[in-house]
């Protein structure tokens, strides 16, 4: 190996660092050389870079290109007694960090959230999002994450940030201010809310939550089947109709199944008994005197599913006219 060879690897006239997706900051590889006086350290968009001596911060740099001389290394000076001028070569670790937007990540409730809602009491809620963020305060986030690694990526921080997500969604959720419906039905409303509740949590790193969205909030599948069934009972509102209107709605879909001998008889018995109580129901009823005037659009509505019945055979055209007569009188 020759002198100039040698030379070459001991000393360092230019420091720069290109991005690399999904990297948040780098030690920049000295190899056991020496930085000279007067070398040129370049700092891109959305970069910083810091200057250490035995782990302790000194310079920081922003974006641009700088020469590295006495007059713009006043802390490194200062933590390395140059008291007669510039030391050169000399010795520092160059760390780079990234200051861009790191986007597209996911967060989830890996178990669900047990939250105490107004209407439902406890209820256990599973929430998933996407999220951001980007270091912002560079001293703080070179301390508390970065310290003496080699290389910091987005990968090797995530579960961390996730963590503190959940737990701050739950602290957020817990006191139950907020109807779960309510939740569900303002996701945007409810993502700044979360936003903020966890950016303390991220500060405390050095980073900040960009944005934070809620893509996904739904319970455990059995409490959801509950409730569906039960919005279901209050939309319909008249048990007996809500019978009616189901096996008038499963006969027809028997009878609409190709090939069913058994479905087609099924549908004919489920229908004579359906079709037995309607015909039936104003036999059994008070005199029509006495029974409130069902709405025009109801009346409407069963006429069609008789008429359902009738040409299945489950009731006669007699039976049909019969009732037809009647429901219409009820209108008039």
């Amino acid at each position: 190996m020759g002198i100039f060879d040698f030379l070459s690897k001991q000393f360092v006239d230019v420091i720069d660092w290109v991005d690399e997706p999904g990297t948040l900051a780098i030690r920049y590889p000295m190899q056991d050389r020496e930085i000279q006086n007067g070398a040129q350290l370049t700092v891109r968009s959305g970069q910083t870079a810091l200057f250490f001596n035995e782990g302790e911060i000194g310079d920081a740099f922003l974006p641009g290109l700088h020469t590295l001389k006495t007059g713009n290394l006043p802390l490194l000076t200062s933590l390395m007694n140059w008291d007669k001028g510039f030391a050169s070569p000399f010795k520092a670790d160059v760390y780079f960090y990234s200051q861009k937007e790191q986007t597209g990540l996911k967060w989830g409730t890996a178990q669900p959230i047990t939250v105490r809602d107004k209407e439902f009491g406890p209820l256990r809620i599973r929430a998933f999002g996407s999220y951001s963020f980007r270091v912002e305060d560079v001293a703080a986030f070179s301390v508390k994450m970065m310290g003496s690694l080699e290389r910091l990526t987005v990968s090797d921080i995530e579960p961390q940030l996730r963590a503190a997500i959940a737990t701050s969604i739950a602290s957020a959720l817990g006191g139950g201010e907020i109807a779960f419906l309510d939740l569900a039905a303002n996701q945007s409303v409810l993502s700044e809310k979360l936003k903020a509740a966890v950016e303390p949590a991220f500060a405390q790193w050095g980073l900040t939550c960009t944005s934070f969205y809620i893509e996904s909030l739904s319970l455990p599948d059995e409490v959801q089947a509950h409730l569906d069934k039960a919005s279901s009972m209050r939309v319909v509102g008249d048990l007996d109709r809500f019978v009616r209107f189901q096996s008038a709605e499963a006969i027809e879909t028997a009878a609409a199944q190709s090939g069913g001998v058994a479905g087609a008889g099924a549908g004919m018995a489920a229908g004579m008994a359906i079709g037995q109580s309607m015909m039936g129901g104003a036999a059994s009823a008070p005199a029509a005197a006495a029974t409130p005037a069902a709405p025009a659009e109801d009346a409407y509505a069963q006429i069609e599913k008789l008429h359902k019945l009738m040409t299945m055979g489950a009731i006669t055209q007699e039976e049909f006219d019969a009732k037809k007569t009647e429901l219409l009188g009820r209108i008039r």
